[in-house]
């Protein structure tokens, strides 16, 4: 990770650690970088964050300051942007959105002309230039300026898509929606309409401040609640910008990314459509999802947590599906990226062309407690190196044995430390977790 650029982009608090200045840098220089032999074309997208106008009218800015023609798809999802740019020959993509964080909280995500995250090493480059550490960009004049053009076509041209992948009509199942008040506001109960679903929307009025507040994939208990109360067959909660999935039974049980991952995995090597007869996961998968795919006899590989690094091993090696137990879930045949609105089309697939409920296509994995606690330190690269922590931790996983498993990492888009313990009980892991945060208090790293 760089100093701006995380894991999924740069992200921050808006005009805090991310300001204009920061979007009208990196506008100047993706515009510069792009177009040294040719005119270069940019999409760009948003989420409904207060401050992501802010930063779209800043990245145009330095966009078209150094050439660049823009093409604005407004309020979008990140998978849309990623879509656009490798279907329609557009040299970058740019989404503004801080996927699951706070209102407060935004982000530039660059996608290069494949559609996929942005290669590190330009992001040292836009890195350098922000820190002024390279030459001045030079600015374009008359004719060279760039324009900025509407293109909410682009849009509309990802939602036929998604329509497009159906494998049948969704007529007389009754869907709940829980939209976050983000990006998916803009697409997914027309899709799910235009198929022919009966479309329930929770968390689908967007004010600039209530994105991801207590609702979406981070706020499940009200989506579970809604299918209940109407009997629903299926409920889908979305993140901010969308590119994450969880959902939700006819008995209001979570399916989470992990169990998402087993139903599309066994129900794809059925039809022979499971590459490599392989799932690619993050280390923070739950041992649950192995001990499943064990039984029905599928291989899995473990990854770094972020669907980057997820979808760079799927490259790779070839493989076609993989994600993340948050439910970034990548279906490589048909994205470059997690995508929350096509992984609950698939869903929906996987339940129609099985004739089988959400909750009997799950039976079968059972998903071992866990417990996460979010630490918000003053430095992680001073945690990084404390071997009192380093010992601790090796300690108390070795007193945890064969029963469970600790995971300590370092957030990719924020300062905070999670330490996450899984277990047979929910005692064992609290417990654990527990003694780990108390220790990287003792030790004074937590603000």
């Amino acid at each position: 990770m760089g100093k701006y650029f995380g894991t999924d982009g740069f992200r921050g608090e808006a005009n805090i650690n991310l300001t204009v200045e920061h979007a009208f840098k990196v506008g100047r220089f993706l515009g510069y970088y792009y177009g040294k032999d040719h005119k270069a074309n940019v999409v760009i997208g948003k989420d409904t964050r207060r401050s992501s106008y802010m930063f779209e009218y800043a990245l145009v800015a330095g966009l078209t300051a150094s050439g660049a023609d823009t093409y604005l798809l407004h309020v979008t999802t990140t998978p849309s942007i990623s879509y656009v740019v490798r279907t329609e020959g557009f040299d970058c993509g740019i989404m503004i959105s801080a996927s699951h964080n706070p209102y407060y909280d935004n982000g530039i995500k660059v996608f290069n002309g494949n559609g996929c995250k942005l290669e590190a090493e330009v992001e040292d480059m836009i890195e350098a230039y922000i820190d002024g550490k390279t030459g001045e960009i030079p600015l374009a004049t008359r004719e060279d300026i760039g324009k900025t053009v509407d293109y909410a076509i682009g849009r509309n041209r990802y939602i036929g898509y998604l329509i497009s992948l159906a494998t049948r009509s969704f007529q007389g199942k009754k869907v709940g929606l829980d939209l976050a008040n983000g990006s998916a506001t803009t697409i997914a109960k027309g899709v799910f309409d235009a198929i022919g679903a009966k479309t329930y929307v929770i968390n689908g009025e967007p004010d600039g401040t209530n994105i991801n507040r207590d609702c979406g994939s981070t706020h499940i208990k009200r989506l579970q609640e809604f299918v209940v109360e109407n009997e629903l067959d299926v409920g889908f909660a979305y993140d901010g910008d969308a590119d994450r999935c969880l959902a939700v039974d006819e008995k209001g049980n979570l399916v989470c990314g992990d169990k998402i991952m087993y139903l599309c995995g066994v129900y794809m090597k059925k039809r022979n459509d499971l590459a490599n007869n392989t799932i690619v996961t993050t280390v923070m998968s739950n041992m649950g999802l192995y001990e499943a795919l064990d039984r029905q006899g599928i291989n899995y590989v473990k990854t770094p947590v972020g669907d980057k690094y997820v979808y760079e091993n799927m490259q790779q090696n070839g493989h076609s599906l993989g994600g993340e137990q948050s439910g970034h879930i990548i279906f490589s045949k048909l994205a470059a990226t997690g995508d929350g609105i096509l992984t609950s089309l698939k869903i929906m697939e996987v339940m129609l062309e099985s004739k089988a409920t959400l909750s009997e296509l799950c039976k079968d994995i059972q998903i071992f407690p866990q417990h996460l606690v979010n630490v918000r330190v003053k430095d992680k690269s001073v945690f990084r190196n404390d071997k009192v922590i380093a010992d601790y931790i090796a300690e108390v996983g070795e007193r945890l044995g064969k029963e469970g498993r600790i995971l300590v990492r370092e957030s990719g888009t924020e300062p905070v430390i999670r330490v996450m313990a899984e277990a047979k009980t929910d005692e064992l892991c609290k417990s654990v977790v527990d003694d780990i945060v108390a220790k990287i208090k003792e030790q004074g790293h937590a603000v």
